[in-house]
Order: structure tokens, then C-alpha cells, then sequence
């Protein structure tokens, strides 16, 4: 995957919609937080949905984060885990600019 910053959102959405799947974790980081387990739940030309894990089980953090404010590019370090298909050794990663927005319960 190509992390270049010029990036066009058509070649975001193509890498990130396979990635659309309630059983497959992908990685996304912050400036202010890194690693954070989370699941994409849609992708349009303009926003990518996603629910990041939160320190509360079972709770996730809903947000919808342009495509312009962000990176595509893999993540080495985990693999996937939906049992359904073949295991990768490696997963998406999106890099956000900007810090992660308060949780709120």
C-alpha cells in the first residue's frame, strides 16, 4: 500500500473497503494515540466510518473521519483475525491528523 501523502481519495476508498467488515480489525493511529484497535463500518469518497476500541468493554467510539485528513498504509505489526478468510500477516493502518476526539459515554 502506498502511505504518500498525495493519495487520491479514490485510491483511499479502494484500499480501504475491502477492509469493511464487522469480524476484521484494522490499526488506526492519532497524533496523541497510537494502535488503536478499530472497525470499518463504511466508505464513501468524502468520509471513512470506523468504531475505535475504548477502555470501557464492549464500548466503541463511533466516528466518521474525512479522507482527506488521513493516510492509508499497512500495518506489519498484527494480523488479521476474521476466521472466514485466509490469514494476512498484516492489516490496514489509517493515520489521522490531528488528535483523537474526546470519548464520550
Amino acid at each position: 500500500m502506498d502511505n504518500s501523502p498525495t493519495m487520491s481519495r479514490a485510491d483511499k476508498v479502494a484500499l480501504i473497503t475491502p477492509w469493511i467488515n464487522p469480524e476484521e480489525r484494522i490499526t488506526v493511529q492519532f497524533e496523541d494515540q497510537g494502535d488503536i484497535n478499530t472497525v470499518v463500518t463504511g466508505c464513501t469518497e468524502q468520509l471513512v466510518d470506523v468504531e475505535l476500541e475504548t477502555p470501557v468493554p464492549h464500548m466503541r467510539q463511533k466516528l466518521s473521519i474525512p479522507l482527506s485528513e488521513l493516510e492509508v498504509s499497512e500495518d506489519p505489526t498484527h494480523y488479521t483475525r476474521d476466521p472466514d478468510k485466509p490469514l494476512q500477516m498484516k492489516r490496514l493502518l489509517l493515520i489521522v491528523k490531528g488528535k483523537r476526539p474526546a470519548i464520550v459515554y
